[in-house]
């Protein structure tokens, strides 16, 4: 992905060099110019287009944003309601990452998240033992932003 982008800027600074404007609306024409060179030469680099890369990294901050804003309006739910029902817990879980990065990024965002925290990664199984403050409801929601954090962290970690 960087050789891409340095070759992008490249092309970019020659194009804003053989103009006569200095502008940034020469750079963005020659960085444009410089994403439909390396497009239609893309096979010919050993990685996939870094487009996709950057892509894959805006749909990773997407939904590490959402996600940590829908557990923050139920914890902030559970907090003001007049009668805590929340049922504290631990359980574990089987994840599809592996290796150490990808094991991180999975637990720093689950302990982000409001309401859980992980407590303890067993490498060798990929096992994560989350501590939820609600297992009855939140295990649904925490289940369910860990299986879209580990779709977007494996876009962003393995080239596909």
């Amino acid at each position: 992905m960087s050789i891409q982008l340095l070759i992008n800027i490249f092309i970019a600074f020659l194009w804003t060099m053989l103009t006569a404007k200095w502008s940034s609306i020469t750079f963005l024409i020659g960085y444009l110019i410089g994403v439909v060179i390396l497009f239609s030469m893309r096979r010919f680099f050993p990685k996939p287009f870094y487009l996709k890369k950057v892509w894959a990294i805006i749909k990773f901050v997407y939904v590490v944003i959402k996600e940590i804003l829908l557990s923050s309006v139920y914890i902030i739910r559970q907090v003001i309601s007049p009668q805590p029902t929340f049922l504290p817990g631990i359980f574990s879980l089987k994840t599809k990452l592996k290796g150490n990065i990808e094991l991180t990024i999975i637990s720093l965002l689950i302990t982000l998240t409001p309401g859980s925290v992980v407590m303890e990664i067993s490498p060798e199984d990929s096992v994560l033992y989350i501590h939820a403050m609600d297992l009855s409801d939140a295990k649904k929601m925490i289940l369910k932003s860990i299986y879209s954090f580990e779709k977007a962290i494996m876009e962003v970690t393995r080239d596909v």
